[in-house]
């Protein structure tokens, strides 16, 4: 089972755009424990991969080690850390994805808090 972390801010922003659909989203952020093979790739820095999951007209964004989630089974990857970092909707998306891949080369995964 991956490890899946939610940054603070990205928590907080959640809860307060979607109220009570939260829980639903909540539920497909963490449903990634089970399947991390999960979600749509769009773009890389290194071998630190971006991906993506939809909800309705909006996008979260997450990082995690693209080695381990293309070459391993999925009951090999317990310990595999999935962070997710960014939401966007649809018209800003190409700007979130911009700005989490500047932030992985300056930062490193680190610095996502």
């Amino acid at each position: 089972m991956a490890k899946v972390i939610i940054t603070k801010r990205l928590d907080e922003e959640i809860n307060k755009k979607f109220k009570k659909d939260s829980i639903t989203i909540f539920k497909l952020i963490y449903s990634l424990k089970d399947n991390p093979k999960k979600g749509k790739p769009v773009g890389n820095v290194g071998s630190i991969v971006i991906k993506e999951l939809k909800y309705e007209s909006f996008r979260f964004y997450f990082i995690t080690d693209g080695y381990r989630v293309k070459f391993l089974q999925i009951q090999e990857l317990n310990d595999l850390l999935i962070r997710f970092v960014a939401m966007s909707d649809k018209k800003d998306q190409q700007k979130v994805i911009e700005e989490i891949k500047h932030v992985l080369r300056n930062l490193g995964s680190e610095g996502f808090s």
